[in-house]
């Protein structure tokens, strides 16, 4: 039985990420912005959600990602999405493990390399666009790692690039690993001429930059991409943040304990390591340090670091591996097509669902005004009767109205001026959160409140 256990891995996988609950609040705007742009056929160039910026230019981050996911819902419903969400972000790890197999590397190596760098990325794990970030990556570093002709790797490399921007903005993470195989690659020929030259990375790096502007924002990402770190920042989100501060504690234990494994495995047999792939990881780590968004490429990055370190290549595997593959195959279809009847679809209690559907039974229109991490909720389940004075999209939002927000929060902007700003239909805020402007709601004769959830959300409407 042993011997099948890491046949199983992939699939256990699967079954730990469909567990979990949905908890990113934006994948609700990105999945409205989807279904527009399904029914446009294309980006949606002009703002149709923010009250106070209708009809503004609106960037085109990761349209293509929201569209197809907004496919897959309205086609199977949440429990699709789950499990296409699931497959993609897991598909990274499985590519470039695969290409490790291929390459020699051991069952166990491989298997035990999916276990670290999986529970290293999990807590990052939900439903959003970087699913596809993580299976763009894998699949590059799997093409890395195959060491195909230098023509087919440049082939297969170059649309992927263009499709991993336009589905989610970091294929400057692409550059930066194809880079530094570049590098390592160039050393390793001055040092040994019989070495090939690293033609198709370099060729590959080139084309990754270019990839870059190759979205219909063009050379805008970059301010967009710019604007967006510096708002979230200035909010204080935790996953631009460092490992080290304290919202990111719990974070950084297993991203740690899968630095040991790899740290022990490596002071064990670092004739084993491979140049590029450890630049690679190391660099994504000290990107992952200090803000802890970059922890999905790191783990994706440390999957053949490990695998290279924990067993043995070279191996023959032709008598095997149509067997496990087989087995891997089958336990990962049954979890997929089980899980989403076993185990349906539950939401995290930081989004208001039940506050947001028993509002639309009001027949409420106009400018909904929520805290902004309820804002994709709302957006979500109104558009286009409701707008939102905030969401989550950080880049849309000016440095000064974040400002304004973190005033309404703190209770130095009072109820009068909220309302003359917005002319709200009606609050969907958290209690404690949100206490100044709750407490005025509480007292004022002209709001009243028509809902309050166990979790402290509240919402007012006018009084009639």
């Amino acid at each position: 039985m042993a011997r099948w256990l890491p046949a199983l891995v992939p699939a256990a996988m699967l079954a730990a990420l469909l567990l979990r609950s949905v908890w990113d609040v934006d994948i609700f705007w990105q999945l409205k912005l989807g279904e527009i742009i399904l029914d446009r056929g294309g980006p949606v160039w002009r703002e149709p959600f923010a009250a106070l910026h209708l009809g503004e230019p609106l960037p085109a981050v990761g349209w293509l990602a929201q569209a197809s996911m907004a496919f897959v819902r309205s086609h199977g419903g949440w429990g699709a999405l789950r499990v296409y969400d699931a497959l993609c972000w897991l598909g990274g790890f499985w590519a470039v493990a695969a290409a490790c197999r291929w390459r020699g590397a051991s069952r166990g190596a491989v298997a035990l390399a999916l276990v670290l760098a999986f529970a290293a990325a999990l807590p990052t794990a939900s439903i959003r666009p970087q699913s596809y970030a993580a299976l763009c990556f894998g699949l590059l570093l799997a093409l890395q790692r195959l060491n195909l002709r230098t023509a087919a790797t440049i082939a297969l490399g170059a649309p992927l690039l263009v499709l991993w921007q336009n589905l989610h903005p970091s294929v400057s993470v692409g550059v930066l690993a194809l880079g530094l195989h570049t590098a390592a690659g160039g050393l390793a020929w001055l040092r040994d001429r019989r070495r090939a030259l690293p033609i198709a990375s370099a060729v590959l790096t080139v084309v990754a930059a270019a990839a870059m502007f190759a979205t219909p924002d063009g050379f805008s990402v970059l301010a967009i991409s710019a604007t967006n770190a510096e708002m979230s920042l200035a909010i204080g989100a935790s996953e631009w943040r460092p490992l080290w501060i304290e919202g990111n504690w719990l974070n950084a234990v297993p991203v740690l304990m899968t630095v040991l494994a790899a740290l022990l495995l490596l002071a064990r047999k670092a004739r084993r390591v491979d140049p590029a792939e450890l630049l690679v990881a190391l660099a994504l780590f000290i990107l992952t340090a200090t803000a802890y968004r970059f922890v999905l490429f790191w783990a994706v990055a440390m999957v053949p670091v490990v695998a290279r370190a924990a067993g043995r290549f070279g191996e023959s595997i032709d008598a095997e591996i149509g067997d496990t593959r087989r087995l891997t195959i089958a336990a990962v279809v049954l979890v997929g097509v089980a899980m989403p009847f076993l185990v349906p679809t539950h939401f995290a209690p930081n989004i208001p669902l039940g506050a947001v559907a028993y509002l639309k039974k009001q027949g409420v229109r106009g400018t909904v005004y929520a805290d902004f991490p309820f804002g994709g909720a709302v957006i979500d389940a109104g558009w286009p009767h409701w707008r939102v004075a905030y969401d989550g999209r950080y880049y849309r939002y000016a440095r000064e109205e974040w400002q304004y927000n973190g005033g309404i929060e703190n209770g130095y902007v009072p109820l009068v001026d909220v309302i003359a700003k917005w002319h709200p239909a009606a609050f969907v805020i958290q209690e404690e959160h949100n206490a100044p402007l709750a407490g005025e709601l509480a007292r004022s004769r002209r709001w009243q409140r028509i809902y309050r959830g166990p979790d402290g959300v509240v919402v007012y409407v006018p009084r009639q």
